[in-house]
């Protein structure tokens, strides 16, 4: 209703501040997730970036960016739909990393048109990385015998309750390489000549936003308020686009990722809280 008023309202009467639409993408990158426990994946986030972009007069659209990265699936379609709603609705992309865009969480990042940090965050670890348990000797001290069958040589590939074989480690590591290559070929795309002639920076590694501004994988240094301020003049006024509710009155996703979301997941897997507990915990979060 209001923005129907305002559009009866003559221009030459209506206030000249610039809306720019925000969405916050925070949280570890898995497919799946809950009403209780939303997900950063891209059946999440659709509906809030096609609203981001949707706004006509918005120049710009801000990305807050807070992600240790988890699964490369996931980060490159998010990545596409960001350029692809980039291009259709002729928009620039701001993306502001908060704590860390590492992995996948900088792959969406490359979406960006500009990158932009603050000088303590977390950028970077351009690379591929898969981990497991292997249980073969706890097995025999418990005296239980591990029984697998299969239709198909490979099938029990990699299985955490026997050796682990010379061979399905290189094949493993094959696959990883393949990711890694593509992983590697996103970030010569769009961030070009602005990279540095730095073998550490396609090895894993991961540098705060300062140094990654050396490197090339961020375009500057600062916050989203003071930034589109400089950039848009000071009525700019951010609005952040959020989800509806769930069934028990949760905010949907974009809204933030913080410890109560967390704990509302216990019931809906403590396996992946664990793995997304340890992706932050390796940037020291």
């Amino acid at each position: 209703m209001a923005g129907f008023l305002k559009r009866l309202v003559p221009k030459r009467f209506r206030k000249t501040e610039l809306v720019i639409p925000v969405v916050r993408m925070h949280g570890a990158i898995m497919a799946g997730g809950s009403q209780l426990r939303p997900a950063l994946n891209l059946a999440s986030y659709a509906p809030l970036l096609d609203k981001a972009f949707g706004m006509k007069e918005a120049p710009a659209v801000a990305i807050s960016l807070n992600s240790p990265g988890g699964s490369p699936v996931q980060s490159r379609m998010i990545y596409n739909r960001i350029r692809q709603l980039a291009e259709e609705k002729n928009k620039k992309v701001l993306i502001f990393v908060e704590d860390v865009a590492a992995s996948g969480g900088y792959m969406i990042a490359l979406a960006g048109d500009e990158i932009i940090a603050d000088p303590t965050s977390i950028v970077g670890s351009i690379g591929v990385v898969s981990g497991g348990f292997g249980f073969p000797e706890l097995l025999k001290k418990l005296g239980i015998e591990r029984r697998v069958y299969t239709a198909g040589q490979n099938k029990a590939i990699l299985d955490p309750f026997q050796p682990e074989k010379e061979g399905d480690i290189d094949y493993l590591k094959s696959l990883q390489l393949e990711i890694h290559n593509v992983f590697i070929e996103m970030v010569k795309l769009r961030r070009g000549s602005k990279l540095k002639d730095d073998p550490t920076i396609f090895s894993g590694l991961f540098w705060t936003g300062m140094r990654g501004l050396d490197l090339g994988l961020i375009d500057g240094l600062g916050d989203m308020k003071d930034v589109l301020r400089r950039r848009y003049g000071e009525k700019v006024k951010l609005q952040l686009v959020s989800g509806g509710r769930s069934l028990f009155g949760k905010k949907l996703p974009g809204v933030g990722f913080n410890a109560e979301s967390i704990a509302a997941s216990a019931a809906s897997g403590l396996a992946e809280v664990a793995e997304e507990k340890a992706l932050w915990a390796r940037y020291g979060f």
